[in-house]
């Protein structure tokens, strides 16, 4: 049976389309790329590439890499080039957002507030330093290190999502911490609860957090 495609084999094969690489290169351009986009493929680097030499849709080869060193060097078939036309014409799957914390958030009543504030406090932590790592890439486009400028125009504006996406996790995060240190404790809210003013203001089609204030600025 051949190997099946799947969203990580594209994103590899998307990278092969832009040139050859090592696996470890591969790897490296993933982290840069790939990484806000589909993490999937990080994990996925080093089996990926064999599954498309199989598939025919790229080819492998060894070279020098040192004097007694040699590495294998990946690279896109024009059949591979015609599988990633043929998979942009196909309808993408549903969005999926996957946070651990929010795991925590829905099963809290287990733990104590200070457990999900912990958890909540994490998250931003975790999402702020993701923030600084890609503005320092974008930084970089706007000082020249750019290192596919025929494409600059498409990474901006994955970079415009993950700014957004960025910023409102802080903004959430800053807000569920707030809620939570309200409650009396992770199963009896108390009189401190919020939850019928929140389901109104959802059910209105507005949004919670532009009812708590000017964003923070991101440092």
């Amino acid at each position: 049976m051949a190997p099946r495609m799947t969203t990580s084999s594209y994103a590899v094969l998307g990278l092969l389309a832009l040139r050859p690489w090592s696996a470890y290169d591969l790897a490296q351009q993933a982290e840069r790329s790939l990484r806000f986009a589909w993490p999937k493929s990080e994990r996925h680097l080093y089996t990926e590439p064999k599954k498309l030499v199989d598939l025919g849709y790229a080819t492998v080869k060894e070279e020098p890499a040192g004097p007694t060193r040699t590495r294998k060097m990946y690279d896109i078939t024009d059949s591979g080039r015609e599988a990633l036309r043929e998979w942009s014409k196909t309808p993408p799957a549903p969005p999926a957002f996957e946070a651990e914390t929010m795991v925590r958030l829905l099963f809290a009543e287990h733990g104590t507030i200070d457990d999900l504030t912990d958890a909540l406090a994490k998250l931003k932590t975790d999402t702020e330093e993701l923030h600084s790592w890609s503005l320092s890439i974008i930084e970089g486009y706007d000082s020249g290190d750019i290192p596919f400028p025929d494409r600059l125009h498409l990474a901006v504006l994955l970079a415009t999502f993950q700014i957004e996406l960025f910023t409102l996790i802080e903004r959430w995060s800053d807000y569920a911490i707030a809620q939570a240190n309200q409650w009396q404790d992770t199963t009896t809210p108390g009189t401190a609860d919020r939850t019928p003013e929140i389901i109104r203001i959802l059910t209105s089609h507005q949004t919670v957090l532009n009812q708590q204030g000017p964003k923070p600025h991101h440092a």
